[in-house]
């Protein structure tokens, strides 16, 4: 298992900068207005030989006004609790604040070693603070610049030297492939099941993560637009290792205004982007409304497998005809996702949970699943002659064989002497048949239209 190196420091000294920097990702969201980050995020980091969890924090405060900034700090100081090694940053252009002295108090009651490290340092104006920081009484300040990367070989000294007090040993080094499977595997998830959990503000998305997880992991409340950063976290359910991802609540566009917000509606939409399922999180008071669907037409646009998850179920006296309602919308507005499974619960009581992870993993089997060629073809043939396609400048469409090209999600290559002339119409058909002959719901299935050449035919055209 990976040490774990918490970043601190109060707000806007660089953590989530210096964050990225590690990771090597533009992960965390970094913006000049204070208190940007709310949860605890975690990355995997490779410096030069050390491999180690970093951790971005909120920033610390020394008398949060209750509500959302003393569930920060909370989050904040599980992490110092859990971590080896603690970074505790401040702007070294700007000197030590008594908010900086204040938490230099507290890190020095850490159990783990404390390293102090001074960003901002790419000018001679970060000199004055870094001698001024010798007074914490926490050893020498590391002079660095995350935004720039300057620095970064003195960091890994020091963060080398603080594990080894710790008992931790360096890993013997692999190979050049091997390092370089390890590095594919941690693009990919380190083969997990990635879930991302999106929907609309104030739906209860980071109460279903904790009632999943049965840990207070993200901040929770009632107001709206509390989570920012989608956060990770490597989990495991009944031996499947999952990456479980939380996300900001996306509005409409037209309502987005504040660059922050624009920030975690990028970051949601990356989440979804690298999923393999998404869960979307409906309101069952609400449901379905227009953004429901915009956000389920994004899933679908990028492929991803879908579950719908119809939250604050035991708020609703009628379920027969809420459900009825939903299925309605998603038949009309959604039949790409024709059969998708539709989960009722109650995240805050946790009612009805335990269906949710078998939907996903059902899902996630189907978004998987290749068809072999021979029964396609064989389906193919009735499905043609049951109902011809239709006539394109004065000759019949020829449609003479498929083949599944790939799946996650499932894609068809179609092969048609006319493929520009095959009406949408006809594309649906042949869509419907594959989800409902093969057993396809609640995916997308995507079809490719390819030319179908005849060797004997002037120009190749299958006439």
């Amino acid at each position: 298992m990976k040490p774990i190196v918490a970043i601190v420091g109060r707000p806007n000294v660089g953590k989530s900068t210096l964050f990225n920097r590690l990771t090597g990702r533009r992960s965390a969201l970094v913006d000049p207005t204070p208190g940007v980050t709310r949860d605890r995020r975690e990355g995997d980091v490779y410096l030069g030989r050390l491999r180690f969890t970093a951790v971005d924090t909120a920033g610390l405060e020394e008398m949060p006004d209750g509500g959302i900034e003393t569930e920060m700090q909370a989050q904040t100081r599980r992490a110092i609790e859990e971590a080896d090694v603690a970074l505790l940053l401040f702007d070294a252009r700007s000197g030590l604040t008594p908010v900086d002295r204040h938490f230099a108090d507290l890190m020095r009651k850490s159990h783990a070693p404390v390293i102090l490290v001074a960003n901002k340092c790419e000018a001679r104006a970060a000199d004055a603070g870094i001698l001024e920081a010798w007074e914490l009484g926490l050893g020498e300040p590391i002079p660095i610049a995350s935004e720039h990367g300057i620095g970064m070989a003195d960091l890994e000294d020091a963060v080398t030297e603080a594990l080894e007090r710790t008992g931790w040993q360096p890993e013997e080094p692999s190979g050049v492939e091997e390092e370089k499977a390890d590095l594919l595997e941690d693009e990919d998830g380190g083969g997990s099941l990635q879930l991302a959990v999106v929907g609309r503000p104030n739906v209860g998305k980071s109460t279903l993560v904790n009632a999943l997880l049965g840990d207070e992991r993200v901040i929770t409340g009632p107001e709206p637009g509390i989570t920012r950063d989608a956060i990770s976290i490597l989990w495991e359910w009944e031996g499947q290792p999952i990456k479980l991802i939380d996300t900001a609540g996306m509005r409409r566009k037209a309502r987005v205004s504040e660059k922050v917000e624009k920030l975690s509606v990028g970051d949601t939409l990356e989440a979804i982007r690298f999923a393999h399922v998404a869960i979307l999180v409906v309101d069952a008071t609400l449901m379905p409304e227009r953004q429901d669907l915009t956000i389920a037409r994004h899933i679908i646009d990028e492929g991803r497998a879908i579950v719908i998850v119809v939250n604050k179920w035991d708020l609703i006296e009628d379920g027969q005809a809420a459900l009825r309602r939903l299925f309605d919308r998603m038949e009309i507005s959604l039949p790409q996702i024709r059969g998708a499974p539709v989960v009722t619960l109650s995240a805050r009581n946790t009612r009805g949970i335990d269906k949710l992870l078998p939907a996903v993993t059902t899902v996630y089997e189907t978004w998987n699943r290749r068809v072999p060629t021979g029964p396609l073809n064989r389906w193919l043939q009735n499905v043609v002659e049951r109902h011809p396609p239709p006539i394109h400048r004065g000759r019949r469409i020829r449609i003479r064989y498929i083949t599944q090209s790939k799946a996650r999600p499932p894609t068809f290559a179609v092969f048609a002497s006319q493929p520009t002339g095959v009406p949408e119409a006809y594309v649906r058909y042949i869509t419907n048949g594959i989800r409902d002959t093969f057993d396809f719901p609640g995916v997308p299935i995507r079809i490719n239209l390819r030319r179908q050449k005849n060797p004997y035919a002037p120009g190749g055209d299958d006439g």
